[in-house]
């Protein structure tokens, strides 16, 4: 009787570790069955993406000649008639482009130039037979339209009255910040499309891109790009790119933490995005770590994606106790 029953024990102690061998091979299939593939993106064929830059190389749009400061709604002017010295009055500039001084009234002036309104206010004197050959003076002791706005990674409004370079703007809003592209975009009004330019490291080639600075101009900084870490890394997520040096594979991967011990090394993907279409590499982290294939260059919007193996997964996410039910789910299986 007793060895009957120590008979039908062992059987079902053998049926529960065939069973439980079994479910550790279901999930093991399963994990790996799970893995999804891309399809493509979802945006259509004419949805701009990842657009390439093109820089503005048009010496006439990027170097115009000087401009006289624009007379705008809301500039406060300082009239001064020589040689006569009780005639000094102090006007803004109202929402109707119009100023009010005294013996000629309103004036349109919004748009005008410095120049063009003294010689109006002088031509209006004469008409109202106030004075003979008036010499008229006009100086804006304050202005809101003669800034440039600079938005984006940075947020400044600089003033560029009497003229300013690119350089000077952009130190006197602090510089560019690490997160800002050293691509800039300038939006000037009167120009049909905006301007574009590549600020190099080289600071003798300062001259190239060092363009003037206009009232009303907006600068815009946008963010640098990023290249995305997923799967057996120690730190999933973003890393940003450096504008002034290349990131690697390497480097990205060190700045990550390195692989993980469940990490798939000769199956790392890389995948990237240019237009509408994806195109995915296979690479071998440890031969490039051991320098036997090159260490590619990242861009942006780049993905480093490494898959995990499932059985060093689930060593690593049990610890040795997983590794001796394996090893006892085995023995079990295959030494009835």
């Amino acid at each position: 009787m007793r060895s009957v029953m120590r008979s039908l024990m062992q059987f079902r102690l053998r049926s529960r570790t065939q069973q439980l061998c079994w479910l550790v091979c279901v999930m093991l299939l399963l994990s790996l069955a799970a893995q999804a593939q891309f399809s493509g993106p979802a945006q259509g064929r004419d949805t701009p993406i990842n657009t390439p830059v093109t820089l503005t190389t048009d010496p006439a749009i990027l170097f115009p000649p000087a401009r006289e400061i624009q007379i705008g709604v809301g500039d406060l002017l300082n009239v001064h008639l020589y040689p006569v010295t009780d005639y000094a009055p102090t006007a803004r500039v109202a929402l109707d482009g119009t100023v009010q001084l005294p013996l000629i009234g309103a004036i349109a002036v919004d748009g005008l130039s410095v120049h063009q309104v003294e010689n109006l206010i002088a031509q209006k004197l004469t008409d109202a037979g106030m004075y003979r050959n008036p010499q008229v003076t006009v100086q804006v002791a304050e202005s809101p339209n003669q800034v440039a706005t600079l938005s984006g990674e940075v947020h400044a409004v600089v003033p560029v009255a009497g003229g300013k370079r690119l350089l000077d703007v952009l130190a006197a809003a602090g510089g560019l910040p690490p997160t800002a592209s050293h691509v800039l975009t300038i939006e000037r009004p009167g120009l049909a499309t905006p301007i574009v330019v590549r600020i190099d490291t080289d600071p003798t080639r300062s001259s190239s891109y060092n363009i003037p600075i206009f009232a009303k101009d907006t600068i815009i900084t946008s963010r640098v790009g990023v290249v995305y870490m997923l799967g057996a890394f120690k730190q999933q997520g973003a890393i940003p790119l450096q504008s002034n040096s290349p990131l690697t594979l390497m480097q990205v991967v060190s700045l990550a933490g390195g692989a993980g011990y469940e990490g798939q090394y000769n199956d790392m993907r890389l995948v990237r995005t240019i237009g509408t279409s994806r195109t995915v590499v296979k690479l071998n982290v440890q031969r490039v770590l051991n320098g036997k294939d090159p260490d590619p260059v990242l861009q942006a919007d780049d993905i480093v994606f490494l898959p995990s193996n499932a059985m060093k997964a689930a060593i690593k996410v049990g610890g040795l106790s997983t590794v001796i039910a394996i090893a006892s789910v085995l023995l079990y299986t295959f030494h009835p």
